[in-house]
């Protein structure tokens, strides 16, 4: 079988094409349509190098796009892919944040010390 979309090769058995996201099977409430954007790989990687907390809101979300859209609710689909993309870019956002404050605050305490040590001398 093929999908009438991207013309790529799928299983018999296949709902969504895996290459475009395009559900496959005619008497789906979502034939004919793409599915949303996960985040599920930006999710997983701002929760290991910027957030945690807001990386794993991240996460949950992107994992609910699939299923939603799966069971043919495009609606909470595309809501969950929203919701999924906010926490992503929250969580990168205030990591990064984070990165940047400790930096200065680093580089404020040694320069601190750096001119007392000037002073004494």
């Amino acid at each position: 079988m093929f999908c009438p979309n991207c013309g790529s090769e799928v299983s018999e058995k296949a709902v969504v094409c895996v290459k475009c996201g395009v559900a496959l099977k005619p008497n789906s409430p979502t034939a004919g349509q793409v599915m949303p954007k996960t985040w599920l790989t930006e999710s997983i990687l701002v929760t290991l190098f910027c957030c945690l907390p807001f990386g794993i809101a991240g996460i949950v979300n992107a994992a609910n796009v699939s299923s939603r859209f799966n069971a043919g609710d495009l609606n909470g689909a595309n809501m969950a892919s929203q919701q999924a993309g906010k926490w992503t870019k929250v969580s990168f956002w205030v990591g990064l944040s984070a990165i940047i404050l400790y930096f200065v605050f680093v580089v404020f305490i040694f320069g601190v010390g750096s001119l007392a040590a000037l002073a004494n001398w």
